[in-house]
């Protein structure tokens, strides 16, 4: 079986960009464990309304949860990006508690005055741009741990953002000096700020899950699997046989009901499901391929 990621790091560009810098940043900092996802709106979708391209970023990010249920996220939002990044995590609190840390480059946290001049009651992105977020990132940043960086060319601006909108409370701010805001995308300065913020924040150890809870998930995720009664445990025969004693069982009755059954190696019932005939070929595909990701621990010659 392929080695799932430690961790599953997100980068987001910002508006009137691509995600070309951003990607670069995260491989400067990703390892060969992290999996990088970096959506690419290009420069043109990032005129469009913001509902549509928060839409995207929902689509992906339920993607990666269905691929990689119990695996931290790490997320880097720049600019629009941070602020994308902001009010999807608002819609979905229930998402705090899997991610490991977020880091907001040159994000107008509390609103862009300079994009004022686009013409808001017109331009949809602009009016998104002007709106402060301080609310919504101070809440997530006393749950989950945050880090704003700013760039100063020397006058309280990196020449697109204010130094003071991209502060919050609850998290921590680092104001580099000399930085533009196209160049906090590819700044040494900045690799090193965010390497130093995640040293003090290792990843959790996720604790693995025992075998059979493992098998367990797999016969559930089979298409029509419905949890039943062990009632007819007696009656299955043995269709794959582990090495440490563990069972999966089947057997079917007159109405073609297909049941199978996870027994540990006293022969006591762990689970139980079954399928109609609909999904009979599906349950099959199932048990075949558990049986070849874990060829080594299957005794073989039965099913």
């Amino acid at each position: 079986m392929i080695d799932a990621p430690d961790c599953i790091l997100f980068v987001q560009h910002g508006w009137t960009d691509t995600h070309q810098d951003i990607l670069q940043l995260a491989k400067v900092l990703g390892t060969a464990k992290n999996q990088i996802v970096a959506l690419n709106f290009g420069w043109l979708k990032t005129w469009i309304k913001s509902e549509d391209i928060l839409e995207l970023i929902e689509q992906k990010a339920s993607e990666v949860l269905a691929s990689y249920p119990d695996i931290p996220w790490r997320i880097i939002g720049y600019s629009l990006g941070g602020l994308l990044w902001l009010d999807f995590l608002d819609k979905h609190p229930e998402l705090w508690s899997k991610i490991n840390s977020i880091v907001l480059i040159g994000c107008p946290v509390n609103g862009a005055n300079s994009f004022g001049i686009l013409n808001p009651s017109e331009i949809e992105i602009a009016q998104y741009l002007l709106k402060s977020r301080q609310a919504i990132a101070e809440k997530i940043a006393q749950s989950i741990p945050t880090l704003s960086i700013a760039g100063d060319l020397g006058n309280g601006t990196d020449g697109t953002i204010g130094v003071e909108s991209s502060q919050l409370a609850f998290g921590k701010f680092t104001c580099l000096p000399d930085l533009s805001h196209a160049k906090l995308k590819t700044a040494p300065q900045v690799v090193e700020v965010i390497q130093e913020f995640w040293d003090f924040l290792p990843i959790p150890v996720i604790p693995k899950k025992d075998f059979a809870t493992v098998l367990i998930e797999r016969l559930q995720a089979v298409p029509g699997m419905t949890d039943t009664q062990n009632r007819d445990f007696e009656r299955s025969q043995v269709y794959l046989l582990f090495q440490d004693g563990k069972s999966i069982r089947v057997w079917k009755n007159s109405l073609n009901i297909l049941y199978v059954f996870l027994a540990n190696k006293d022969k006591e019932c762990l689970y139980a499901g079954c399928v109609g005939w609909v999904h009979a070929q599906e349950l099959q595909n199932s048990l075949e391929a558990i049986h070849q990701d874990y060829y080594e621990l299957v005794i073989h010659g039965l099913g």
